[in-house]
Formats: structure tokens, C-alpha cells, sequence
């Protein structure tokens, strides 16, 4: 009886102290920002109040932005570090670039809807604990993905699922086609029953929610992924791949949006 009381005073101790660690860490995170590093074509942002804006090279984004791109255009983010920027590259063919992750990148592809919900970082002085939520709405996006501390988490909300995601390279779509180029993704999904799967997803699969199949990358898409990844990981010079400003004032519909923009999903 002595053993069992021990034992259960040393369990509720534990349960306290690492509730105490937890309610710590939560109020030393903050909220991070995420920066445009590079638009080609068109893209705006929205926030609360509904109000859309044209989207430039450089602009800081917070949590509860929603980003979307028009026809043949995307926009390069990169996650949680204001001051971010990838060295100067030169591998010549980038389709023979195998993917490298070094800082959380998004790259959002035409015609396609992206709300950042969460943002946030805690640094504890040996390393920072991330949480970062985004909620693909329409379209496609690409990531890469550092290694997530303990404690950290990174998650991409798609209709009726969501993918978790640790030290990966990685396309999604609103279609709910998944493509891991390197690491792995775990998905969890309504299959339309009531009931929820969960997948996991390896280097070199795609996953299909809708058919519950995998197959292996078509060549065409890991051409685009490697390309991607190498952009990830470049820095261009200032403007080459931004549109000249457009100086012209434009009246942007809440309801009929803009020439060039879908209207955005609820």
C-alpha cells in the first residue's frame, strides 16, 4: 500500500510538471510572420476585414492572411523568419537538383487559395519550437519543411483531411492528391462514412485520397517538385521574376472578385 501511494504521488507529480512545462511553452510562443520572396504573375491578400490587395515581393504576412493566385501566376513564401533569405545558387540543370530543405518554404501555384492560420515560434535558446497551420482552400501548394523540434508541429488542412508534416518535401492540392518528394506525411481523412483513415505517405508515392491509391511520381510533376526545391534554395535579383507594378486604381468586387481571380472559396 505504502509502494502504490508512492507511486501514485510521484505519477500525479509528473502530470503537474509537465503540465507546468506545457503552459510555459505556450506562453513563450509568439507569433511569426511569413515573407514574399518572389511572385510571378498576379496575387492578393486578404485579412478579417475582407478587403483584398494586390500582393508584393517583400510584404510580411501574419496569421489569418488568406493569399490567392491568378491564372499562370504562383507566389514564393518563406514560413516564420522575417529576415529570411535563401544564398545565391548556381547548380546549372535544376532537374538533376535532388531536394534540400534549409527553411520552411511555400510555394503557391496558380489559381489557388491559401490561408495562413497559425504562425508561431518559441525559442528556447537550444532550438525553436514551431507551430504553423496552413488550410488549402483551392488549388495546389508546394513545402519544404526543416526539421521540426520536439514539440513542434506543421500541418496542411485540405477539404475533409489534414496532413502532418516533419522535415519534408512535399505537394498538396485542394483535390487531395498528395506527393512526398522526400521525407514522409502522415494524412488522416474522411472517407465519407463517418469514419477517419489515416495514411502515411513516403518519398516517392502519391496518394490519391479520393481512390485511396498510390502510385509512383509522374515524371512531369517531380521535374516541377526538383525545380521547386531549387527555388526554394535561390535568391534571384530583386524584380526579375515580379510583374512591374501596376500603378492603375482597380475596383475589386467582394462577390465578382478580379479579371484573372476566381472567386474565393468560403
Amino acid at each position: 500500500m505504502k509502494y502504490i501511494h508512492s507511486a501514485f504521488k510521484y505519477l500525479v507529480f509528473s502530470v503537474i510538471a509537465f503540465a507546468m512545462v506545457a503552459a510555459v511553452q505556450a506562453q513563450q510562443m509568439v507569433q511569426a510572420t511569413a515573407k514574399v520572396v518572389r511572385i510571378k504573375g498576379e496575387a492578393r491578400y486578404s485579412t478579417a476585414n475582407n478587403t483584398w490587395q494586390t500582393l508584393k515581393v517583400g510584404d510580411q504576412l501574419r496569421a489569418g492572411t488568406i493569399i490567392q493566385t491568378a491564372k499562370e501566376s504562383r507566389v514564393d513564401i518563406v514560413l516564420g523568419d522575417k529576415d529570411a533569405t535563401a544564398p545565391q545558387r548556381n547548380w546549372g540543370n535544376t532537374i538533376a537538383y535532388q531536394p534540400e530543405v534549409e527553411q520552411d518554404f511555400v510555394r503557391v501555384y496558380e489559381n489557388s487559395v491559401m490561408a495562413v492560420e497559425k504562425l508561431l515560434v518559441a525559442d528556447t535558446g537550444a532550438e525553436k519550437i514551431r507551430e504553423t497551420s496552413l488550410d488549402l482552400r483551392a488549388g495546389k501548394i508546394f513545402g519544404t519543411v526543416k526539421k521540426l523540434a520536439a514539440g513542434s508541429k506543421y500541418e496542411v488542412k485540405v477539404p475533409n483531411g489534414v496532413a502532418g508534416i516533419r522535415g519534408t518535401v512535399y505537394m498538396i492540392s485542394a483535390e487531395r492528391v498528395l506527393t512526398v518528394l522526400k521525407g514522409s506525411v502522415v494524412i488522416a481523412y474522411s472517407d465519407g462514412t463517418g469514419s477517419i483513415v489515416t495514411q502515411v505517405v513516403v518519398a516517392g508515392q502519391q496518394y490519391d485520397i479520393r481512390t485511396a491509391q498510390f502510385t509512383p511520381i509522374p515524371e512531369p510533376l517531380m521535374k516541377d517538385g526538383q525545380s521547386a526545391s531549387y527555388d526554394a534554395l535561390s535568391t534571384l535579383p530583386p524584380g526579375l521574376e515580379h510583374f512591374p507594378e501596376d500603378h492603375n486604381n482597380h475596383h475589386v468586387s467582394p462577390t465578382a472578385g478580379h479579371p484573372g481571380f476566381e472567386i474565393v472559396p468560403n
